[in-house]
């Protein structure tokens, strides 16, 4: 069959849209649940809680989807009031915005094989996680240092916006939430494996447009006007403006993700080599996905999190270890704030990830 390449980036543009779609409302409600939590937990001027429960408290945050909690985490960790191990904890157990993947439905996902495996992954991460925070806290491998750079309080970073940039992030916020409401109800029912028919055509187009907008707002804010980035978590516009960013960069890294991995399998090597390929090689993949999870931010772990809903026989062992190996969007404050954490961090949080990862592929996970 003659390969058609508008017909496949058309597919690959929809596959991601309809994945934006419910990751839309789980990114914008947990992140409106995170800036309530912040908000909770700055007007406490004592640590949280007694030290010896902050691991099992930081994995309790980390499980939670998102990257918000991680980023809050880090908060209270250089506020001191939190141990080093909580915040360990919270970046073992997050799965990041990969979560919201798992927890998407769309055409190209088994949506009760996402739900077990995002239980499972979160299990592994949780126990984990607090296994491997009360052995730092013991140890003491970090005592919170002072910080040894400047960081703006949470995250809030002075912009000098123009007309122009101002009226684009408004496009882009705006747009792209539209899209996410009028993508919604049909994205919600794809979780009991039912669609909306009679306006099955226009979301087809609905979803391919807003991976288009989601693309072009994220490389707009990344790359040319760098002053959309909305840090500030101080009021509910900047929250929800830095949710719809999250959007955009999670849908961007889902498409290049089923492009590289739909093109790969259907293209280059077929599907049948390919999944023979996956079957004998699952050592090598727990390793590859590892070192792709524990690369700074959300991407890596986005682009494990789809190779598994698309790819056959992905093992879910190669999940769990990007997932422990992530550390989510919450490692860019914490390097701001202290290089060294970071670094024991994205150290520590590998070499656990492989361990992890090893030991749950001999139990056939």
């Amino acid at each position: 069959m003659e390969f058609n390449l508008w017909s496949f980036i058309l597919d690959n543009f929809e596959a991601a849209g309809s994945i934006g779609g419910y990751v839309s409302i789980s990114i914008i409600g947990f992140a409106l649940i995170s800036f309530i939590a912040q908000k909770r937990f700055d007007k406490i001027s004592t640590q949280i809680g007694p030290k010896w429960m902050h691991p099992i408290i930081g994995s309790f945050f980390g499980a939670i989807p998102g990257c918000g909690a991680t980023i809050i985490l880090a908060s209270l960790y250089k506020k001191k009031k939190i141990s080093f191990g909580g915040l360990f904890a919270s970046f073992i157990s997050t799965l990041g915005e990969g979560s919201f993947v798992l927890l998407g439905a769309s055409d190209e996902a088994d949506v009760v094989g996402n739900l077990q495996a995002y239980l499972i992954v979160t299990i592994f991460g949780f126990v984990t996680g607090i296994i491997f925070g009360y052995f730092t806290d013991f140890f003491g491998i970090s005592k919170n240092q002072e910080n040894n750079n400047t960081y703006l309080e949470d995250h809030v970073i002075p912009k000098n916006k123009n007309s122009f940039s101002n009226f684009i992030e408004n496009l882009g916020v705006y747009s792209i939430l539209i899209m996410a409401i009028f993508l919604a109800p049909g994205s919600i029912m794809a979780l009991w494996g039912q669609s909306i028919e009679s306006i099955a055509n226009l979301t087809y187009w609905i979803s391919i447009t807003l991976t288009i907008t989601c693309i072009v707002f994220y490389l707009l804010s990344k790359y040319i006007y760098k002053d959309l980035e909305c840090h500030g978590n101080n009021n509910i516009i900047s929250t929800l403006s830095h949710a719809i960013l999250d959007v955009s960069m999670v849908v961007t890294y889902v498409f290049i993700a089923l492009f590289i991995a739909n093109y790969i399998i259907d293209v280059l090597v077929g599907a049948e080599m390919f999944n023979s390929w996956m079957t004998s090689s699952s050592f090598i993949v727990v390793l590859l996905a590892a070192l792709i999870g524990v690369t700074p931010g959300c991407g890596g772990m986005i682009a494990v999190a789809t190779a598994f809903i698309t790819i056959p026989n992905f093992p879910i062992s190669a999940l769990i270890a990007a997932a422990i190996a992530t550390s989510g969007d919450g490692i860019f404050p914490l390097i701001a704030e202290n290089r060294k954490d970071g670094l024991l961090v994205t150290i520590f949080g590998l070499l656990i990830a492989l361990a992890v990862g090893y030991i749950a592929l001999l139990l056939g996970f």
